[in-house]
C-alpha cells in the first residue's frame, strides 16, 4: 500500500546550532514520526550551522527512514553547504536548488536509476554468453 501523504516543506531557522536544534527537533517530531513521511528541509534562511546542525539532520533522517519515508534538502546557502561538504553529510541527502524541485522529485522516477543502467547479475564484466564461448 502506498502513502498519499503530502510532501511537507519545513523552513529551517537562521541558526542550526546547539540549543536551536533541540527545540526544532521537538517541534518536528510529530511530522517525522508519521507514516511514510515526505519532508523537504528548506535551508534558504539558514546562515549558521555547526556540529549540532549536522547531528540534527542525521537524527531527522534516521527518524524518517525508520518509517520508510524520505528527507530531502533544498536551497542551501554557500556557508551551510560548505559545512555539509566538509563533513561528508552532503552525500547522504538528495539536495535541490529550491523547494519546488525537491517536492517535485517525490513524484518522479529517480534520475540515477536511468543513469546507472541495469546492474549485471554476474560477478565480473564479461557477459555469460561471452564466457561460455
Amino acid at each position: 500500500m502506498t502513502s498519499t501523504r503530502p510532501v511537507v516543506v519545513q523552513e529551517l531557522p537562521q541558526r542550526l546550532t546547539r540549543g536551536q536544534t533541540e527545540l526544532w527537533f521537538r517541534e518536528l517530531q510529530p511530522l517525522l514520526k508519521g507514516d511514510h513521511p515526505k519532508v523537504v528541509f528548506d535551508f534558504s534562511n539558514v546562515s549558521q550551522m555547526d556540529s549540532a546542525g549536522i547531528e540534527f539532520l542525521l537524527v531527522c533522517m534516521e527518524e524518517v527512514l525508520k518509517r520508510n519515508g524520505d528527507l530531502k534538502l533544498a536551497a542551501i546557502p554557500p556557508g551551510p553547504a560548505v559545512v555539509l561538504e566538509l563533513t561528508g553529510v552532503d552525500h547522504l541527502f538528495e539536495i535541490f536548488e529550491n523547494s519546488s524541485d525537491a517536492v517535485e522529485s517525490f513524484h518522479k522516477f529517480p534520475v540515477h536509476a536511468y543513469q546507472d543502467g541495469p546492474q549485471p547479475w554476474y560477478a565480473n564484466d564479461t557477459p555469460a554468453r561471452e564466457r561460455a564461448a
